[in-house]
């Protein structure tokens, strides 16, 4: 289809507004000293590198579909909408329940949104922006009026609990957001989307799938755990997160000036610190959560919007900026008017 027919397809006066968000965190709480006892680390060595104190850790039997169904469930009640009228289930993860069918489906029965279609996206980190792009262009379009999506991960199933360099980091949660179309101002104002394949290897699971399928041998190299090259990630996470909070502001006519609240991906607090600054941006306008969940991946932005939201973190006509960045590597914003 050409350029010109795409615009066509798209009606530039409606735009998707989140009705309804919903977050979920399991029970289990993993505390620094905690990690203390598993691996050669401390406590002041992971708050001044990363800003996490805990860290949530789903049960072993609970699943990403499981924790990404409790999270729909709150954002449905939140938006005061029943599951039969979702048309479209979109699931960011890099965690799914099995390799197919997709996570979503399984999110589908477990709410019984016996009307939708589903869907699961990996981008790891970036999966809320990403999800965020495909529901906007499906409302856009005419072709869903209420879409759901939720980011859910159980990054502890891939965790390698013997890295103190990586374990240190990741927590288990989900979240949910409701969006029907609109054509009040407020809504989703712009969205910027980014990717470089060529970096692929700095922050991976690099067994499990068809390049290095499941085998004794490549568990014993213990391939089906993440792995990440954080030094070489610190510099190129900074500089994707400020581009894509200055890309997404520039897309809608707007500047620096115009944000009210940044919500960025919860990896790292020296990460969002940088990010903030770069901005130009007081403390106060930096919405963080990481204390005490650490990075969620795909889940980490999401969870962190939906608790600024839940606490009245945000007030209305707010310009809420979306800045994330992950494995791919990926990196995404987005510009919201609460």
């Amino acid at each position: 289809m050409s350029e010109e027919k795409v615009g066509e397809a798209m009606n530039k006066d409606i735009r998707a507004k989140i009705v309804g968000v919903g977050n979920y965190y399991p029970d289990k709480v993993l505390t620094n000293h905690d990690l203390e006892k598993m691996v050669d680390t401390s406590d002041e060595w992971i708050t001044t590198r990363t800003g996490i104190k805990e860290r949530r850790i789903a049960a072993e039997n609970e699943t990403t579909s499981d924790m990404a169904a409790r999270a729909a469930k709150n954002a449905m009640k939140n938006a005061g909408i029943e599951a039969s009228e979702i048309d479209l289930i979109i699931l960011a993860t890099v965690t799914p329940d099995m390799n197919f069918p997709s996570t979503a489906c399984f999110v589908q029965q477990k709410i019984k949104a016996i009307n939708a279609a589903a869907l699961d996206i990996s981008a790891a980190c970036s999966g809320f922006p990403y999800a965020l792009s495909i529901a906007q262009a499906y409302i856009q379009t005419g072709q869903f009026a209420t879409i759901m999506i939720v980011a859910a991960d159980k990054l502890s199933s891939i965790t390698d609990w013997e890295d103190k360099n990586t374990c240190v980091l990741f927590g288990d949660g989900a979240g949910a957001c409701i969006l029907r179309s609109t054509t009040s101002k407020n809504g989703l104002l712009s969205l910027y989307l980014g990717s470089d394949g060529r970096k692929s290897d700095l922050l991976c699971m690099p067994g499990g799938g068809s390049a290095n399928p499941i085998t004794h041998k490549m568990i014993d190299e213990r391939l089906h755990y993440v792995k990440m090259r954080g030094s070489e990630l610190f510099k190129i996470a900074i500089k994707k997160m400020v581009l894509s909070a200055e890309k997404a502001l520039e897309k809608c006519d707007m500047t620096i000036e115009d944000i009210d609240m940044l919500v960025p991906h919860q990896a790292n607090i020296r990460i969002i610190k940088a990010v903030g600054a770069r901005l130009n941006l007081k403390d106060e306008q930096v919405y963080t959560n990481l204390e005490k969940h650490g990075n969620l991946s795909a889940a980490s932005t999401i969870t962190a919007l939906n608790d600024a939201i839940l606490t009245k973190a945000v007030k209305e006509n707010d310009i809420i900026v979306l800045s994330a960045f992950g494995g791919g590597l990926t990196w995404g914003g987005a510009v919201i008017r609460w």
